[in-house]
């Protein structure tokens, strides 16, 4: 059973039991704790926790998901993949334990035919949570388990929370026995090999609070409402069905390395090292396609970094196979004709899609050919000294420097007769990635390696910040800093760092983006330099990272550092427009609508608040209408510098729960309208803002709700969009503006009213046809045999008919066939009569027979069957295959 097609049954036995079928949130779904969604229960998080009111009573779904803890162990086992599908249905007090179970069941050993997966009852074992009695009983009496495959196990295994304060519950979990030959026997609490894990039921049922580990928590009691969150793994559940080893051989990845073999010559399952190669190459491009398809682009940052070495380590693994030609232009359309089936948005993205792939392997093999070159520098020095190994220090450079691969190093020293310091490279990697953790926490810049930053400001001094009175100083460079440490010049094309005595720069706080601009100098045949970037390390310290552009950047070089006016203008409106947004929400909403986090770049800003519930949109407009009259009011913007009791005695609201020094700078607006502590740039009256346009408003977590505005130019620029695609609609409904939303919603009323109308109509002359359709029935030995081509009608019009048709032949053997054409795609539906089925005939049978001949399948029960097909020419080939087959039946 080929995976879209579980898919599809999974998501049909839910809607068929009344659930709301919900497609996949994006893999960027804003979640402020997640890089991707990395759970099936993910997009319904605010649903269980209480913080939305769900729109559905049930739901179902099948969710992209991607991790991406251990990137580097994929492959080297076959049960886990960075992408993922996870079928899932939901229940919101609606039902609990007996109708998780009940409808899990019903799916999972259900008859093929009867839309369910067919797996072998007698294979399947659960798990409960210890002392669950209630999970056990249901077992027993629903599924009719035996005591000895129901199991228990403790809190670590069969409790679900989120390792936070909120919602928990007792689980259990559905396994398949795979057979004696992938392990001993005994239940999944002997061998979780052997007995497959398929299903996690999850029966939310209390509050827990001081959380302490997976199974140290207190209870603080039971919840409103009882829920269900379940999750079944869709690649574990296709390669069972598939009769498959693992996820890899599925029909939506092992294509790719089939692909992969053929361009290698390399044999898959020939060896370990170059199976999880093999491996890498199947999970990375596909996992790839996935996140470009949901908007990610390569880049070294969050979600681009991830994605960037998704590729390059798809890339790498086809080298380390043999293949040095592009290899993304060959794998990546084999995984889209796997994945279109269930995600068709791929292939119309698709060459948006291919073109940021391919741009990202030929800059990555540009990378590979560079690191080449200074490997076998470093190779030969190696030798020239005698030595036998290349240093872990080396290694490292090649990789953090020039993005070349341990593997790759590996490799290649092999064939050198030369080894590799492994233990030196893995203990300086170890370091890089405790640096990058305190950087993301203390966005310290791209190494943050502080004893170089140390000795810069321990030999110079601070930094003569004039970001607030400037946007050009005259300055001399201090020190340069290439991969955290001191360096003696920054060639053209590198990127770097540069300390200076005193700079014009902002650097990247309290939710304001760093300033952009450039270094220009005149010594040394001079030069320019992009600023990428500006961070403050350490206290007193600025730093810029920098991107030579042309010339040589040495230290103690004097130079010229501008920022960009145009830039600085923007985001000067950005962050007044902040201050303006927050004052504006607690105006509406009160006091206690208190921002908890903000961010903003030139024309644009965000800005999270405490706050239960969404804004209604008179709210929004009157948090917009708030934040353009104080814009009118032209009111005075200033800073003042005070002790930290004094700003509070002044009112002045500290944000974010930051750690502020003694003196303090208090930014007002409009005096005590809007006065809070802030280091960033602003304007230096209200009206320099421009506008105000509030664009959207979402939930980010418990009890904090996300507003985002557009100032300025973008501001503007947004509105005249809007005011362009009024005028359009003036112009085609011949109608003044404020006549548009009446003059929709008459024709909406009265598109839906004429939809109506058409269904009576097709249904009265369904109704019609059917007497002449039954009147044209074939006799063939006895059976009444009835073939009709229903055309530009499909889905429930075609069972209609052919019910109606079978209703009126009820006292005669009949076998009804009806085919509709509608968009040109077959759809079938056969319905016999009692006495048809005496005769020996059977219509999940007949339906087999027409969709051979359509280039499609069907199924369903001796009375009714349907089906489907893409070949509309098959039909009447499919009509005289059905006569041949009930004279054969009948004439036996």
């Amino acid at each position: 059973m080929q995976t879209a097609e579980i898919r599809r049954r999974f998501l049909a036995h839910f809607e068929a039991a009344g659930h709301t079928v919900v497609p996949s949130a994006p893999l960027l779904l804003e979640d402020p704790n997640l890089l991707f969604v990395n759970a099936g229960m993910v997009p319904f998080k605010p649903y269980f926790l209480g913080q939305e009111t769900p729109p559905y009573g049930t739901a179902t779904s099948v969710q992209k998901c991607v991790r991406t803890l251990d990137i580097e162990e994929v492959g080297k086992t076959t049960r886990h993949g960075t992408f993922f599908q996870m079928n899932g249905n939901f229940s919101f007090g609606q039902y609990f334990k007996e109708g998780a179970i009940t409808h899990a069941w019903r799916l999972v050993t259900g008859h093929v035919d009867d839309g369910g997966l067919g797996f072998d009852a007698e294979k399947v074992w659960v798990t409960v949570l210890e002392g669950d009695h209630e999970s056990r009983e249901l077992w027993r009496s629903v599924a009719g388990l035996p005591d000895e495959r129901i199991q228990d196990r403790d809190l670590n295994d069969n409790y679900w929370h989120m390792g936070v304060p909120g919602p928990g519950g007792p689980c259990s979990e559905i396994y398949i026995d795979r057979g004696p030959e992938f392990g001993p026997d005994g239940g999944p609490v002997v061998d979780e090999d052997r007995f497959l894990e398929i299903w996690n039921l999850v029966f939310m049922q209390e509050e827990i609070t001081n959380v302490r580990a997976k199974d140290q928590f207190d209870v603080v009691g039971p919840l409103p409402s009882q829920n269900i969150d379940t999750g079944m793994g869709l690649e574990r559940v296709a390669y069972l069905l598939q009769g498959k080893q693992n996820l890899y051989e599925t029909d939506e990845v092992f294509p790719v390395i089939e692909r992969a073999s053929q361009l290698t010559g390399r044999t898959y399952g020939a060896n370990h090292v170059d199976d999880v190669r093999f491996r890498v190459v199947a999970d990375h491009v596909r996992s790839g396609l996935m996140l470009m398809g949901d908007g990610v682009t390569p880049g070294n940052e969050a979600r681009g970094y991830v994605l960037r070495r998704l590729l390059r380590r798809a890339v790498r693994s086809m080298r380390l196979l043999g293949y040095e030609d592009p290899a993304l232009p060959e794998l990546l359309p084999v995984s889209l004709d796997r994945m279109k089936a269930s995600y068709p948005e791929l292939e119309a993205d698709f060459p948006r899609i291919e073109q940021v792939a391919y741009a990202e392997e030929d800059a990555f093999r540009s990378t590979l050919g560079k690191g080449t070159q200074i490997f076998d520098v470093a190779a030969q020095k190696v030798k020239a000294d005698g030595g036998t190994g290349l240093s872990g220090e080396a290694a490292f450079t090649l990789h953090d420097t020039y993005g070349f691969p341990i593997d790759l190093t590996l490799e290649m020293a092999q064939e050198q007769g030369l080894s590799v310091d492994a233990d030196g490279f893995r203990a300086l990697m170890a370091e890089q990635k405790a640096r990058a953790k305190a950087d993301a926490k203390a966005k310290k810049g791209v190494h943050a390696d502080t004893h170089a930053y140390r000795a810069a400001l321990d030999a110079n001094g601070p930094t003569d910040w004039q970001a607030y009175t400037t946007l050009s100083t005259e300055s001399r460079v201090l020190a340069l800093l290439s991969q955290g440490e001191a360096v003696p010049a920054l060639t053209a094309g590198s990127i770097g760092e540069v300390v200076l005595d005193r700079t014009p720069f902002y650097a990247e706080s309290g939710g304001q983006n760093a300033d952009a601009g450039t270094l220009t100098w005149s010594g040394h045949g001079g030069g320019t330099a992009e600023v990428l970037d500006v961070q403050r390390p350490i206290k007193g310290l600025v730093v810029h990272q920098v991107r030579v552009l042309e010339g040589e950047l040495v230290v103690d070089e004097q130079l010229s550092a501008d920022v960009d006016p145009e830039w600085r203008l923007g985001a000067r409106q950005a962050h007044s427009g902040t201050h303006v947004v927050h004052a504006a929400l607690r105006e509406v909403l009160g006091p206690t609508a208190l921002q908890s986090g903000s961010y903003n770049r030139p024309g644009y800003l965000r800005l999270d608040f405490g706050w239960s519930g969404a804004l209604s949109p008179e709210q929004l407009h009157d948090v917009e209408h708030v934040s353009n009259r104080a814009l009118r009011e032209d009111l005075p913007v200033s800073a003042q510098y005070m002790t930290l009791p004094e700003a509070r005695e002044w009112g002045a609201l500290a944000l974010f729960g930051e750690t502020y020094g003694e003196e303090v700078r208090v930014v007002e607006i409009g005096g005590p309208w809007s006065r809070e502590l802030c280091g960033g740039t602003h304007v230096d009256r209200s009206s320099q803002i421009g506008t105000v346009v509030v664009t959207s408003d979402g939930s980010v977590g418990a009890g904090n709700r996300r507003i985002e505005a557009l100032t300025g130019l973008e501001g503007f620029a947004y509105l005249a969009k809007e005011r362009d695609l009024v005028l359009q609609l003036t112009d085609v409904l011949k109608a003044r503006p404020e006549e548009v939303p009446t003059r929709v919603n008459d024709l909406l009323a009265r598109l839906k009213a004429t939809e109506k109308e058409l269904e009576k109509l097709k249904a009265a002359e369904l109704q019609g046809a059917a007497g002449d359709v039954a009147a044209a029935a074939v006799d063939v030995d006895g059976v009444a045999v009835v073939t009709h081509r229903a055309e530009g009608v499909g889905g429930g019009d075609v069972r209609s008919l052919a019910l109606d048709v079978r209703g009126r032949l009820q006292d005669r053997a009949a076998v009804v066939v009806v085919v509709g054409t509608a968009n040109d795609r077959p759809s079938v539906v056969v319905a016999l009569t009692p006495a048809a089925q005496e005769r020996g005939l059977a219509a999940n049978a007949l339906v087999g027979v027409v969709g051979e001949r359509i280039g499609g399948k069907g199924g369903g029960k001796p009375d009714v069957a349907q089906g489907g097909g893409t070949d509309v020419a098959g039909i009447d080939a499919a009509f005289a295959a059905v006569l041949d087959a009930v004279r054969v039946a009948v004439g036996r």
